[in-house]
Order: structure tokens, then C-alpha cells, then sequence
């Protein structure tokens, strides 16, 4: 089972690059802000599909949801924001190298501390190792 929900967000990662992409070929067309507009239009509406189709009534329940747990949206519509802007300038390899460095510090800081009441996994020696190693394959590929 892990291995499936690795190769999902394997997937996930292939959507995070090539959606910057394809976002900002349609800001050229509509602009930055109309662009991540529509992005996440078409993508509300292809989850309130599945919502339907699925038959569950989980958005009965947004009520007992705390206020910061209900900005999920507005971060993505940051990134989102972020990646049609970055990305046309400084090339997709640079900008998701850069998301990739900031996601792994956060996700080090998220995980240590078991921040939003999710499982606290400490750092050790190896994943410390780890993160060195990524941060200086992230710097090789932005050094000029």
C-alpha cells in the first residue's frame, strides 16, 4: 500500500510540473490572475464532480472545520499564483527546484514537531543526511 501511495504522489509531482506550464501558456492568453483564476475554477469543479459521483456528505460537515484548517484554498491559489508568474521567467527547472527546497525544510520543521496535529516523525541522522543531500543538488541546479 505505501508503495501505491508513493507512485500517486510520484504522479502528483509530474502534475506540479508540468501544471506551471501549461497555466502559464493560458496567462499569456488571459493573464496572471485570470489564469490561476480559471486553474483552480476547472479544478473545483472537476472535484465537485467527484464529490457527486462519490455520494459522500463530508461538506455537511465544513461547519466543525477550525478557520485555518479551511486555508488549504487560498495557499494553493498562492502557489498556483507564484508558478504562473516564476515560471515563464526563470524556466520550470529552477522555479520547482526552489518549491522543492522550501518543501523540504517545511516538511522537515511539519514532521519534527508534528505540527497541525498530524504524526510527529523527529529528525534523525539520516533524514538530516538526506535533506543535505537534496538542498545540494537544489543549489547545484540554481548555481550561475
Amino acid at each position: 500500500m505505501r508503495l501505491l501511495l508513493l507512485a500517486l504522489m510520484f504522479c502528483g509531482g509530474i502534475a506540479l510540473a508540468v501544471q506551471p506550464s501549461i497555466n502559464g501558456r493560458l496567462a499569456q492568453k488571459t493573464g496572471i490572475l485570470e489564469s490561476s483564476c480559471i486553474s483552480f475554477f476547472v479544478g473545483s469543479l472537476a472535484l465537485l464532480l467527484l464529490v457527486l459521483v462519490s455520494g459522500q456528505a463530508g461538506l455537511a460537515r465544513i461547519g466543525t472545520a477550525a478557520w485555518w484548517e479551511l486555508t488549504g484554498g487560498f495557499l494553493g491559489a498562492f502557489f498556483v499564483t507564484c508558478t504562473i508568474l516564476v515560471v515563464p521567467r526563470v524556466g520550470t527547472l529552477a522555479a520547482m527546484t526552489a518549491i522543492i527546497a522550501a518543501q523540504l525544510v517545511t516538511s522537515v520543521v511539519l514532521d519534527h514537531f508534528g505540527l497541525f496535529r498530524l504524526q510527529q516523525v523527529p529528525i534523525d541522522a539520516w533524514r538530516a543526511a538526506g535533506v543535505a543531500l537534496l538542498m545540494g543538488g537544489a543549489a547545484l541546479v540554481l548555481w550561475r
